[in-house]
């Protein structure tokens, strides 16, 4: 194994000792400023960086796309960019798994497994986070039965704190296996994983306008009766609009070019970006804003293959908290939030996402041991979002809910142990793993402890 000298810059491949600059996540509410950042190109430097870390007494965090809106990946340590760990390693067909570089944008993987006839079997519904840290942080889509994408990994490989590279599955270190798959970064740094995946399908999605109360007291039917079911409802309204996923014969029969421009581009990212802007300058103006909004997208129904169903272009900048609650928890908590938004003095420009989740038996999971309902809540990037999101919270903490690892929130260890009945367990696995705490930052130390 090579080992590169600090003061050496590599270019294109190798584990660098630069400098690094500050660091920017996506929606620009976090930064941080390392004291170096490295690019390794394999495993083996991966872990030689590691390390290399341990003897200058730093600690160490990756970033990928930095769509995390906490500081899950902040650290003012060694960076580790992930962008020369991409690309697929191997596809099995007949165990049907796939094994990827932990840096790949999900977005390569994709559209790489289309071209094989092979598909995830869920997916979230946008797609240009790497592959660890879609993981780490437990990105999920919406499913009846088909649960998070950290719930599809097979197998996973890690360098661990003392620079060893470790291989985990449910019978190689099965207990690493069952904290790693969400593992927060606190276990070590991803270099690959495994996932099952299946010979390629079609969706038909169904997108239909709804009233709030036809919604909300059709909730559990329209769960029931659709493989994935979600919708979004607009503050200040009585709209929602849902979207019904399951499985299709064929043939395919996606949007077409112009009216898929419009709903997706022009209605969804450009006008709505507009009206975000006006709103975030005039917030009076938002409830009407609203109003129209909510009755611009029409219904529509069409068929493709899965990552063109499941996602959506974002290009709309924002902030996000989301909560995981118990299924059965979901409409009252969201007739709640409905409540809270309507007597506040509140202007809320964006809508309110649910989906659904069925339980794992992954130790963090927002969906660990429960069946499980998310409600998200936006607000345009730039806007001030502390009383919204802590009226927000407020509730979503009466009902035990989870927050989503990578979005706002103000959580902390004690507060998870009571709702994480394997808390204690993925602290102890920790424990044995980084006992230096190589792999901690401010995040870590204040939703694990220390």
């Amino acid at each position: 194994m090579s080992r590169t000298p600090r003061a050496q810059t590599t270019q294109g491949s190798g584990s660098t000792g630069t400098a690094s600059g500050t660091w920017r996540n996506w929606a620009g509410n976090v930064t941080s400023r390392p004291v170096r950042e490295v690019s390794p190109a394999s495993a083996e430097e991966l872990a030689d960086a590691v390390r290399r870390a341990a003897e200058d007494g730093l600690r160490v965090k990756t970033v990928g796309t930095g769509h995390s809106f906490t500081s899950i990946a902040a650290t003012d340590g060694v960076l580790v960019r992930p962008g020369l760990l991409t690309g697929i390693r191997r596809i099995d067909r007949e165990a049907m798994t796939v094994t990827v570089e932990s840096g790949t944008p999900l977005k390569r993987l994709n559209v790489a497994l289309a071209r094989e006839g092979l598909s995830l079997t869920n997916m979230g519904d946008i797609m240009e986070q790497t592959v660890a840290g879609a993981t780490s942080t437990g990105t999920h889509g919406t499913g009846r039965e088909s649960a998070s994408i950290a719930a599809q990994i097979r197998e996973l490989e890690l360098v661990t704190a003392d620079g060893s590279l470790m291989t985990c599955s449910r019978t190689e270190h099965p207990e690493v296996f069952a904290a790693a798959r969400i593992g927060l970064g606190a276990l070590g740094v991803i270099t690959a994983i495994t996932f099952a995946v299946e010979p390629i399908f079609l969706l038909t999605a169904r997108e239909e306008p709804m009233s709030f109360d036809r919604v909300t007291a059709e909730f559990d039917e329209l769960h029931a009766e659709n493989e994935h079911f979600e919708f979004y409802w607009f503050p200040h309204t009585d709209n929602c609009n849902t979207k019904r996923n399951n499985r299709s014969a064929g043939p395919a029969a996606p949007p077409g070019r112009l009216s898929g421009w419009l709903e997706d581009e022009l209605l969804s990212n450009g006008v709505f970006h507009l009206a975000c802007s006006l709103g975030r300058a005039v917030p009076p103006v938002i409830p009407s804003i609203a109003k129209i909004s909510s009755r611009a997208l029409s219904a529509r129904t069409y068929t493709d293959i899965p990552y063109k169903v499941y996602t959506s272009p974002r290009r709309v900048r924002f902030l996000e908290m989301e909560y995981a609650l118990p299924r059965e928890a979901a409409v009252p908590a969201l007739r709640e939030l409905k409540a809270m938004i309507e007597r506040s003095p509140l202007k809320v420009s964006f809508p309110v996402e649910v989906r659904t989740a069925p339980a794992d038996d992954i130790a963090l999971s927002t969906a660990s041991d429960r069946e499980s309902a998310y409600i998200a809540v936006h607000l345009y990037k730039g806007t001030p979002h502390q009383a919204y999101f802590t009226a927000v919270e407020r509730i979503m903490t009466e009902h035990g809910g989870r927050p989503h690892w990578g979005k706002v929130h103000t959580r902390d260890a004690a507060y998870f142990e009571k709702v994480y009945p394997r808390f204690g367990e993925f602290v102890e696995l920790r424990d044995r793993l980084d006992p230096d705490r190589r792999f901690a930052n401010d995040y870590l130390r204040r939703v694990l402890g220390d």
